[in-house]
């Protein structure tokens, strides 16, 4: 009896990273299928498959498509010890961020429901009549990144990378020269979280350069990061452990299962 190779379903608007994933999965022998629209295709109900694609793609065809989607916990941030932050970050709520005096670092732990930007104060936030009070924040120390890396990382090994910023401007490069620090430095981190705020077996993982030194960006789910100059062939064995079927997620990763909506068409 054969087995069916698994599917890589991509989002309609497929990006750079998901034409790559797309060439590096057919040189595997998967299958990839770009999807038409944001639905479930009729004809992967039933079949193993792994997505690639933002939140909102992710949300629309997960459930039928019996998906477990893997996500980093919305406070993992704020969980860990100053030492690897390089700044002060809080999990809040969006009312109590309203509520600042000065200038902070606001973002969505993972949805991007608004800018991710230094904002002057709260009142500069979205209003209650855009956003609800208990929409979940992080809020950050002012801080500026000189350099910012993206890391996938696979049950605690870091298996691909790449530069993604300087200056806070898109800057895509190799990890070059800084390359054994920022592993050196993610190794620090990926071993600083296990008990404090542990991550799913597949992640994203950013860090960067500040004046202070080095520093966690943040963390992300794989199956909707841009992979930049990271090898295409690594980034798809993460992505397809970040998004696969349910029935094959391991124990460890419940708990970073994102809570997929039903969708009624």
């Amino acid at each position: 009896m054969t087995t069916d190779p698994a599917v890589l379903l991509l989002a309609p608007r497929i990006n750079e990273t998901g034409l790559q994933l797309r060439t590096a999965a057919g040189r595997r022998g998967l299958r990839a299928y770009t999807a038409a629209s944001w639905r479930a295709p009729r004809d992967l109900l039933g079949a193993a498959v792994h997505v690639y694609g933002g939140p909102l793609f992710a949300d629309a065809v997960g459930r039928e498509l019996g998906l477990a989607l893997l996500e980093p916990a919305e406070d993992w941030l704020a969980r860990l010890p100053t030492a690897l932050t390089g700044r002060r970050v809080s999990a809040t709520t969006l009312a109590e961020a309203r509520a600042l005096r000065g200038p902070a670092f606001v973002k969505p732990p993972a949805d991007k429901l608004f800018a991710a930007r230094v904002y002057p104060d709260g009142a500069a936030l979205p209003g209650p009549e855009l956003l609800d009070g208990d929409t979940a924040v992080l809020v950050s120390e002012v801080v500026r990144f000189r350099t910012e890396y993206r890391l996938f990382v696979l049950d605690g090994t870091v298996r691909a990378g790449s530069r993604y910023a300087v200056a806070s401007d898109l800057a895509v490069a190799p990890l070059g020269p800084d390359g054994p620090d920022v592993l050196a430095f993610t190794r620090e981190v990926l071993a600083g979280s296990v008990e404090r705020a542990p991550l799913p077996g597949a992640v994203v993982v950013d860090v960067g350069r500040t004046d202070r030194g080095w520093a966690v960006v943040e963390a992300n789910a794989a199956w909707a990061s841009g992979g930049y100059a990271a090898d295409p062939g690594e980034v798809l064995d993460v992505v397809l452990r970040s998004s696969g079927p349910a029935a094959q997620l391991p124990s460890e990763d419940l708990p970073f299962r994102r809570e997929l909506p039903e969708v009624v068409y």
